[in-house]
Order: C-alpha cells, then structure tokens, then sequence
C-alpha cells in the first residue's frame, strides 16, 4: 500500500470525482458536530459525573435503564432542534444531481441522528443505528419514534450538568412498547459500546465498498472500527480515497487526498458541479 503523503491538491480530486460511478461517502460525528450536535469525545465525554461511553453499553441500561434512558432522552431533545450543516446539504444536493446522470451516491454513517435524511439524502446505511428509532427488549419490533417528551416520566429530564440528581425513573413508567399485549421495554435503536453490528447493514455496506470508484472520508477521527477500516479497505483496492476533517488521523496516511479544515468550508467546493458534468 501506498503510504506516501496524501495530496491537498483539489484541481486533481475534482478530476476523480468528475469520472466517478460510483461514490461512497462515509461519515462520522464531525459532520453533525457542525449542526451543534455533542459527539461523545472531548468536552462532551461526561454527562453529570459519568462517562458518555459508559453509559452507551447494554450492562448500563441492564443495571440502570432509567439512568440510560435520562441520558438518551437528553441526546434526543437536543437533535430535535437541529437543521442540517452545510456538509449535509451539500452531500445531498450531490446526491441527487448525480442520480439524474446515472450515477451514485452511497452515504455510509456512525451517526445516530437524522439530519442526513432531513437534508434530503436518500440512500443512507446507519451502521450505528438511529437515535430517532426504539427498539422493543421483548419482541423486537423497531419504530420511528419522534415524540417529545418519549414518555410523561421523562419530561423535562436528562438535565447532564454534574450536580443533578439521577430520577430514578420506575421502569414500568419508562418507554413502552405499543404493539398489541406487549408493553416491553423500549431502548434506543443504537448500537451500544460492545455490541456487533446489524449484519444486513454490514452486508450493504460491503457490496457498497466493493463496486465504489471513489470514496470519501468525511468528519471521523477514524479511531471507531470496524467504520475506522472501511476507508483504508477501498484504498487498498487502489481506489482513490480522500479525507476531509479538521485534523490528520490515524488512517491519514492510507488515502489519496486529504483537506483540512472545517468539513462545511472543504466539502460544498470538492461536490460542487463539474464543468464536464451534463445537467438535464
């Protein structure tokens, strides 16, 4: 594999990207972290006095769900108020032109919120679930869930600052499920820390890897796998690969291109219609 430095060079990745078929573009918490959204890194690490990953595994909503449940609702809340960034709008906009010529655009994302689909993206794979989903314990059945608040005990709650009080929500009084004679628990429709993957989504996003001609890797320290692999898998397929985030990464090295900076500065231009492309 080539491991010489990446290029920053957009003249030429615009040659690629007005050639490309087939593109993927994976993305990660940078892109929503544009629209305001907390990422579980950094500053946001804790919510009160616990660690964000520590409460995102299936032991912690086991032992605590009401606990769990404050802190999702929490995460939900915010998204509710959100709009899409100028990297959401741009890789849509995209999207669609593209379809027009015959041509695709896959959206591979670790994301857990729904501003790709707000901003009008169609073909998504969310490997890391949706956060806008609940997922029955007891039968298993997956919805859309939007309400606000998701039920009358969390109302107002989910507060992170360090000194609040946990609500010690009784679980018969947390989300149910609404399907007839089963009332179960509802969980967030995300994966947790520690659980694999949905295997149908892994086995589009394979097929997506394998016939793609161009891929991007847009907003994500890369440092989460088995996402942390899929660029580097394409790039050794000799397919050209580019990254845009606003610092290097440890995959950095494996990729064709890389732009640096803020991705709602470096992508619009880099997705903007080519002068080769027919518009119908």
């Amino acid at each position: 594999m080539d491991t010489a430095r990446p290029s920053s060079d957009m003249s030429e990745f615009r040659k690629a990207f007005s050639k490309a078929k087939h593109i993927v573009i994976i993305t990660g918490a940078g892109v929503s972290a544009e629209s305001g959204v907390p990422t579980f890194r950094g500053e946001n690490e804790k919510w009160r006095k616990w660690q964000s990953q520590d409460l995102a595994t299936p032991e912690a909503f086991s032992r605590t769900p009401s606990r769990v449940w404050e802190f999702y609702h929490y995460r939900r809340e915010l998204l509710l108020n959100k709009k899409p960034s100028a990297t959401h709008l741009a890789i849509a906009e995209c999207e669609a032109r593209l379809k027009k010529q015959g041509r695709s655009v896959v959206i591979i994302t670790q994301c857990t919120d729904d501003l790709h689909r707000q901003a009008g993206s169609k073909h998504i794979l969310r490997i890391h679930g949706s956060l806008m989903e609940t997922r029955c314990m007891s039968c298993g059945h997956v919805t859309v869930n939007k309400r606000s608040p998701i039920c009358a005990a969390l109302k107002d709650k989910g507060a992170p600052g360090p000194d609040v009080a946990d609500a010690q929500i009784p679980v018969d009084k947390l989300p149910r499920c609404d399907e007839s004679d089963c009332h179960g628990l509802l969980r967030p429709n995300v994966v947790f820390f520690g659980e694999t993957l949905d295997s149908h989504i892994l086995t589009k996003v394979e097929k997506e890897m394998e016939i793609c001609d161009l891929c991007l890797v847009v907003g994500t320290s890369s440092i989460v796998y088995p996402a942390a692999m899929f660029g580097p898998r394409v790039a050794s397929r000799g397919v050209p690969v580019a990254e845009f985030n606003t610092t290097a990464t440890p995959k950095t090295e494996y990729f064709t291109y890389h732009f640096q900076g803020p991705c709602g500065t470096t992508l619009p231009p880099a997705l903007a219609q080519h002068e080769s492309e027919v518009i119908y």
